[in-house]
């Protein structure tokens, strides 16, 4: 009787063993809620028993997917999605199933970056957001998905994180990026269409985290940590980018959103560089093609006599934004905060992501998605002649002064010149007797005056090349 009892207990054993290993898992940025990427090969991904045939069902067109899972039980294929809709099914089956429900299909943008980009729409303790509880209370919107990643670092890259997809409920978008939300609002109600969110984002980062190990090939000067570091930081290179990003490498997106760049403040130089550096490793890692990539320009604030002048930075960020294609810069010269550098207006910031997606991305005619960009000056004794690009229908100042124009003559020392809108552009006064540089709002902070009738602000710029 012992010895049946023993048997018996081996074969229940046995088979929860086996049970346990048919049992289908997926990937966090797989679930309940998701949004796939529409009119695309959607990547699908996970871990079944080990050689086994997996099929994946999809309800929108009733189609079967199969493939084989190798002897890790790890599987991927690629499923056909339609025009924007739902919500779908799909079912996920090696023997067992697994269903995913109430899955969209739309837009899906990734949105990453340091703490102006993980802000919350509650806001940080003694920092608000400009008309969140407003927003919040009016959010709920069954045609938006939100998914906020859990902050983890790490030295090689992981095939999973922690985060869960999530309806558009205000007590969801409460604790939702500001910034990511207040974009994918603006995108839902013009193009009618799902939208999904996905947040990877940790404050005071640094942009190299971010970046992928293959993604420094042409930057020499940063220092990449061995494998068996004992210690290390979120400010390692490629610690988030191996346990934050690389899970959902391949996942189908439309673009990436970023709002980063106040602790590169100092380098300006390597981040001009890095930005267009952090894009391409992105595309090239994602294998999806060269998909669009939008970000914000950091908003004047003041840093203190510590460190470099941060418009040098908002210069590199300006300059990255030509540097390669299907790249835009969204500008707050009008947002900064002198005593916060987490300015509350974060609806500012997404709605000109936004304005950038919509135009060139979706190709929505009639929207401007820049403020006026420095074009060309002409000197004419102590006159001195300003034009733009982005300004088609002229330029403003809302009736007030413009106040933030310097003039430099040969000695490199600048002072505050009288600027004047005109037809053609901006014309200034030099108070110095021969004029060879002009600079617009160079400081740490300051309040930007100049913007296009579209109501884009001007970024800071400078003529000379003077460090």
């Amino acid at each position: 009787m012992k010895k049946i009892r023993q048997t018996n207990f081996l074969l229940i054993l046995l088979l929860l063993a086996e049970i346990t290993q048919a049992q289908i898992e997926m990937p966090a940025i797989f679930g309940d809620n998701m949004v796939l990427q529409q009119q695309t090969e959607a990547a699908i991904w996970g871990k079944a028993s080990p050689k086994k045939e997996v099929k994946v069902s999809t309800s929108w067109d009733g189609k079967d997917y199969t493939t084989n899972s190798d002897k890790d039980g790890n599987w991927k294929l690629k499923v056909s999605t339609p025009k924007a809709g739902g919500p779908y099914d799909i079912t996920i089956s090696d023997g067992s199933e697994l269903k995913l429900s109430n899955v969209l299909i739309g837009e899906v943008w990734v949105c990453s970056g340091q703490s102006n980009m993980q802000m919350i729409m509650k806001g940080y303790f003694n920092q608000p957001i400009l008309g969140a509880n407003e927003a919040i209370a009016t959010s709920a919107n069954s045609s938006i998905r939100l998914m906020t990643i859990e902050r983890e670092k790490n030295l090689e890259e992981q095939g999973d994180f922690k985060g869960k997809w999530l309806e558009c409920e205000p007590e969801n978008v409460a604790q939702f990026s500001a910034t990511a939300y207040f974009f994918g609002r603006m995108i839902q109600n013009a193009l009618d269409v799902p939208v999904g969110l996905i947040c990877s984002s940790w404050g005071g980062t640094r942009i190299e985290p971010w970046i992928s190990e293959n993604g420094f090939e042409e930057f020499d000067w940063v220092n990449l940590p061995g494998k068996n570091l004992e210690e290390f930081s979120q400010q390692t290179p490629t610690v988030l980018f191996n346990a934050m990003i690389n899970p959902m490498v391949g996942y189908g997106i439309r673009g990436g959103l970023w709002y980063q760049g106040e602790s590169n403040r100092n380098e300006p130089d390597h981040y001009e560089k890095l930005m267009p550096g952090l894009v391409e490793n992105w595309r090239k890692e994602w294998g999806i093609g060269n998909f669009p990539f939008y970000y914000v320009q950091i908003a004047p604030f003041d840093y203190g006599k510590q460190g470099l002048n941060s418009a040098y930075l908002r210069e590199a960020q300006l300059k990255a934004s030509s540097a390669i294609p299907g790249i835009g810069m969204a500008c707050l010269m009008d947002a900064g905060e002198k005593d916060c550098i987490h300015p509350a207006n974060k609806k500012a910031a997404g709605e000109r992501l936004a304005f950038l997606a919509l135009a060139n991305t979706y190709d929505k005619k009639g929207i401007e998605f820049s403020g006026p960009i420095f074009k060309d000056m002409t000197i004419e004794g102590n006159l001195v002649k300003l034009t733009f690009d982005h300004a088609k229908n002229g330029l403003t100042s809302y009736g007030k002064e413009l106040s933030n124009f310097w003039i430099s003559g040969e000695n490199k020392r600048f002072y505050p010149a009288k600027a004047i809108i005109t037809r053609e552009g901006i014309s200034l006064m030099s108070p110095v007797g021969k004029p060879v540089a002009v600079r617009y709002a160079f400081d740490d902070f300051v309040v930007g005056d100049l913007y296009n009738t579209d109501g884009l602000p001007a970024s800071s710029f400078r003529t000379d090349d003077w460090e």
